[in-house]
């Protein structure tokens, strides 16, 4: 259990929450595990599938606080509001910014320079770690050429000169990719970026750690009430979670392609996991998306400090965080959408 930003996250799959007079009860096997006073919250978000009592649920709904619910891996399933409260101001916030380019451009461009900054430390750290396996002078150009990007998108006022820039950037970056990929070379090499389908098995690997992490920032955008299908920098399309795409630029460097690069330079993945269809695409035997699946959920587990926030938060926690700050400056809390700065 976590309070942060005046939300209560319930991350333990067997919690069960109860009302006690003022007080939320969280308990696990029958017995108290914590206890918070309800007037202090503005939300609460339990990853458990035990649920909560209906005392509970009405109580949230006249104080006006956003009762959400997800599956212990993340997914979204449902959210309560009272008839009062709900999200309708905020979404019909977000849809004024939507279509306001200089606007969209405000929030997009600080999530695409938390991707360049991320993709950058991404570099530095290889560098650090590894420097007598790589060419160190390839590393240092393209980390120099990304901290020239950053400052570019600061400057930029229009979303599509910051899709160019991003676009710069994305390629810069998966220039030395394959570089930080250190074993088994034959079986793991990255020459660009596929997808739909990918063609070998590093875009595989990369394409599923994608598709996970919009679904976990879909469900994060969802629980704090707004909505995942409008993008500030990725358009309307239908079916498309576009705001979750826009949300999870600045994470994918240091969640999914970190954890890519984990697994096989860790040797926790084989070559002969993968098969390649038909179509010529690439995939993963279904022993092995077990594998990333269960590799995936224990990375979620992981603490790291929130560079924003200041406060200890699992990995799993981060797209949630997101979310929750890019409501606040929607709302008008905030200044400015504060991206994920990876340290």
């Amino acid at each position: 259990m976590r309070h942060l930003l005046n939300t209560l996250f319930v991350t333990s799959e067997d919690a069960y929450l109860s009302l006690d007079g003022e007080n939320v009860v969280v308990s696990r096997e029958k017995k108290e595990a914590g206890r918070f006073p309800l007037h202090n919250l503005s939300g609460i978000i339990s990853f458990s599938y035990a649920g909560a009592t209906p005392a509970l649920m009405g109580a949230c709904a006249k104080r006006d606080v956003a009762l959400t619910f997800c599956t212990p891996r993340g997914k979204f399933l449902a959210r309560t509001a009272g008839i009062e409260g709900g999200n309708v101001l905020l979404r019909r916030t977000q849809y004024r910014v939507a279509d306001d380019d200089a606007r969209s451009c405000g929030i997009a461009k600080n999530m695409i320079m938390g991707k360049l900054y991320n993709s950058r430390w991404s570099i530095e750290r290889t560098r650090r770690d590894h420097k007598l396996r790589i060419d160190d002078e390839k590393f240092s150009h393209a980390s120099e050429t990304i901290h020239g990007l950053i400052a570019d998108v600061v400057r930029t006022e229009t979303t599509d000169s910051l899709r160019g820039l991003e676009g710069v950037g994305a390629a810069v970056y998966f220039d030395v990719f394959d570089d930080m990929i250190l074993r088994d070379k034959e079986h793991f090499s990255f020459r660009d970026r596929n997808r739909r389908p990918p063609r070998d098995n590093v875009n595989a690997l990369l394409s599923f750690a994608y598709s996970l992490l919009a679904n976990d920032c879909a469900s994060a955008l969802e629980s704090v009430g707004l909505d995942s299908y409008v993008g500030f920098l990725h358009r309307d399309r239908p079916g498309r979670t576009s705001l979750a795409l826009d949300l999870m630029e600045e994470l994918r460097p240091c969640i999914a392609d970190r954890f890519v690069l984990t697994l096989i330079n860790n040797k926790m993945i084989q070559a002969d996991e993968f098969f390649q269809s038909e179509d010529g695409a690439v995939r993963m035997k279904d022993e092995a998306r077990k594998k990333f699946l269960q590799s995936w959920q224990k990375r979620k587990q992981d603490t790291i400090t929130h560079p924003y926030l200041e406060e200890k938060i699992p990995w799993g926690l981060a797209p949630y965080m997101q979310a929750l700050l890019l409501a606040r400056h929607l709302r008008g809390d905030l200044e400015e959408y504060p991206p994920f700065l990876w340290k």
